[in-house]
């Protein structure tokens, strides 16, 4: 096995033992159309000896989002107890979420998400994006001209009847002329929206699992909205009066036939890059 294969593995292990349950599959509710990716991240606000102040969002881009009925899929391993139901419903979808600028990100704060799940008995299991994770300037900084291996995490549509079961996309991040970070080529439909990794090489055989942020709709070198973006985006709505206004309602749909087939595939796989 080679040293860079080596490499790979070990991040996508990390990528996985770290973030593994932070996605969620949605689409247009009704439709084969309009996929995306969202995934869970809890800004650290405000941080004291003995307290933290943490908001929690679903984050994903917002070119994906704009219509009125969305689909989340529910994974079995983000619910606890594991559902009956394998997809919610949710009305009034666009206007849950606060775009936040130009960046192209949309974030949706996530309480109306925890007090459905405790009306019906159960609550999320999910691994989140945390200020630990998610990049800062230094880490946006060092990524450069020279394309460098970036791996992400995403639901692509496939021909999985689907199912859409989560992807690690591997590929290339570099920054572009623009002066905006890129994917290298087009990542799977219904992988937009999805967050990115690089591993940050410590020295020692160390090295340091960094979201530089997500993936954004494009037909060629998808942008990456960086964490930067995302963070300042997020406060300076929230100092406008949102994101964190009353979520929308919602509603779930009883799972079909094949549920129990479902629960007993693997749930994520990798996918090399494209060519």
């Amino acid at each position: 096995m080679s040293e860079a294969s080596v490499g790979h593995d070990a991040i996508i292990n990390a990528v996985m033992a770290n973030a593994g349950r932070s996605t969620l599959a949605f689409k247009q509710a009704n439709r084969d159309e309009r996929h995306g990716t969202a995934f869970w991240f809890n800004d650290l606000v405000d941080s004291t000896p003995g307290a933290e102040v943490i908001s929690q969002y679903l984050v994903t881009a917002a070119e994906v989002t704009r219509y009125d009925l969305g689909e989340l899929t529910l994974r079995p391993e983000l619910c606890a107890p594991a559902m009956s139901a394998d997809k919610l419903l949710m009305t009034d979808f666009a206007d849950g979420w606060t775009v936040l600028g130009d960046s192209g990100v949309a974030v949706m704060p996530t309480a109306g998400l925890h007090a459905h799940g405790t009306r019906k008995g159960w609550s999320w299991a999910t691994d989140e994006i945390t200020a630990g994770l998610a990049a800062h300037d230094d880490d946006i900084a060092r990524i450069g001209t020279e394309p460098r291996p970036a791996y992400v995490l995403g639901h692509d549509v496939g021909e999985t009847d689907g199912e859409r079961p989560l992807a690690v996309i591997v590929g290339q991040v570099a920054r572009g002329d623009d002066g905006h970070v890129h994917w290298g080529t087009t990542v799977p439909e219904g992988c937009a929206g999805g967050p990115v990794f690089v591993g940050e090489d410590l020295g020692g055989g160390r090295c340091k699992l960094i979201c530089v942020g997500l993936v954004l709709p494009g037909e060629k070198q998808n942008r990456i909205a960086t964490f930067d973006r995302v963070r300042s985006g997020i406060r300076e709505a929230a100092s406008a009066g949102g994101p964190e206004r009353e979520p929308f309602s919602h509603s779930v749909t009883e799972a079909g036939p094949d549920r129990e087939a479902e629960r007993r595939t693997s749930w994520w796989r990798r996918k090399p890059r494209n060519r």
